[in-house]
């Protein structure tokens, strides 16, 4: 049933030229990539005995009830899905693998390490996106993994690597959804180095031993991840921004573009419309950097309307691939997901229901003060009534209900396993 400040919210937006109704199916067929890590402090399943740390992550907070094995975590995010609206897709590491209590190495990893996955994912509707884990790990210490000098250590992540394409491409597969692999490497130099050429020659060339095995696309497909700086490479990271877009134009593949991995200064917004016209397509993965790539969780911010509003403005919503990233562990888990990944859908939302040829008309007539005046008109237009509505017609929590709902499992199911 349709509330009245729904209605009232349509017309205002009718008046404007915008159909809400076609928003909101839009919106609907959008698929967001929910991180994993924010459940469990990126502690993963590799090692029972022990929690993964280093390598430029960092989660910081011991806030109680962090889950601490797969059914508690499965637990967790499928209460994330009961309160996120739409389509979505869990996307994790391989240390996430279900290994039954054994520890595999990472270059031994296998499909059937991740079939109860797959079962769980069909009960709960979702896709499953995947990441290979390059950091924390005895051959990683050095800073260097698929750039290395030293072939065995190299040759043994370059095995990790494709032993992770192959389990996306087995995961996409059974779940008739494609799997994105993304590919994310903690390599680089925490003060000044001679070797620069050298290491981004031999990341280029373990890229192509990686990729030289194909799967279709309708499986799996591959992005790269660019960093500007991590934890110990604060003067050079070998995957820069410029090393990944080269190889992805060149080869065909998806970039990635975290949100917190970038200059404090430097907008992941203004890059969209060029890079569109040349990659394969754009993955996100939407953080918050403060001062440095500290993934806070992401929030209703200017930057990430933006991007938005650039993603539907250049008609790439089938191009563009949606996600989150940020773990914080110094708040209730679930509550950071749900505030995070909402405010992406919002976002998106508040794009999807901007009057863009109105707009443009008035850039093409030179009516600037109009543009100008109707973007921030819009800010007061009432996309909160259409999106309590979209939530409420997707059988999920609307803003007034999701944070009672959150408190009640934390009371319920986090305050007793943690004991407090």
């Amino acid at each position: 049933m349709q509330s009245q400040t729904y209605e009232e919210a349509v017309k205002k937006y009718k008046r404007l030229g915008v159909d809400v109704e076609k928003a909101l199916d839009t919106l609907r067929g959008v698929t967001f990539s929910i991180h994993g890590w924010q459940a469990d402090d990126f502690a993963g399943f590799e090692r029972p005995d022990s929690e993964l740390s280093g390598g430029g992550l960092l989660s910081t907070g011991d806030y109680p009830g962090a889950a601490k094995n797969i059914d508690e975590y499965r637990q967790d995010m499928e209460k994330v899905f009961s309160m996120v609206p739409g389509k979505k897709k869990l996307n994790f590491h391989t240390i996430y693998g279900d290994f039954k209590g054994e520890f595999v190495e990472r270059d031994k990893i296998e499909p059937k390490h991740f079939d109860s996955w797959i079962d769980w994912a069909k009960k709960n509707d979702i896709g499953i996106d995947i990441n290979p884990t390059l950091w924390s790990h005895k051959l990683a210490i050095d800073g260097f993994t698929l750039s290395h000098t030293d072939s065995n250590i190299r040759d043994f992540w370059i095995e990790h690597v494709k032993r992770t394409r192959q389990i996306g491409a087995y995961i996409g597969e059974r779940l008739n959804k494609t799997c994105i692999n993304n590919i994310w490497i903690p390599d680089g130099s925490k003060d000044y180095t001679v070797s620069k050429f050298i290491h981004r020659k031999i990341l280029k060339e373990s890229l192509d031993e990686i990729f030289s095995v194909k799967y279709p696309e309708e499986h799996l497909l591959d992005s790269l991840e660019s960093k500007l700086f991590g934890v110990a490479l604060e003067a050079y990271t070998v995957g820069s921004q410029e090393f990944y877009l080269g190889y992805a134009l060149a080869n065909n593949k998806i970039m990635l573009y975290d949100t917190g991995h970038m200059h404090p200064e430097e907008y992941v917004s203004d890059k969209i419309s060029a890079v569109l016209q040349f990659a394969r397509g754009i993955m996100f993965h939407l953080s918050r950097g403060m001062r440095w790539d500290s993934d806070h969780i992401t929030l209703f911010s200017d930057e990430i309307v933006a991007i938005m509003q650039e993603i539907v403005r250049a008609g790439a919503l089938d191009r563009v691939f949606i996600g989150t990233e940020f773990f914080d562990a110094s708040v209730n888990r679930i509550g950071a997901y749900i505030t995070g990944v909402r405010a992406v859908q919002k976002a998106l939302l508040y794009a999807l229901l901007e009057p863009t040829e109105l707009l443009r008309q008035y850039e093409e007539k030179n009516q600037l003060f109009a543009r100008l005046g109707l973007l921030e008109n819009l800010k007061a237009m009432p996309y909160g009534e259409i999106w309590d509505y979209y939530c409420n017609q997707m059988g999920v929590a609307d803003d007034q209900g999701w944070i009672d709902e959150v408190l009640e499992y934390e009371d319920e199911v986090l305050k007793k396993r943690s004991g407090k």
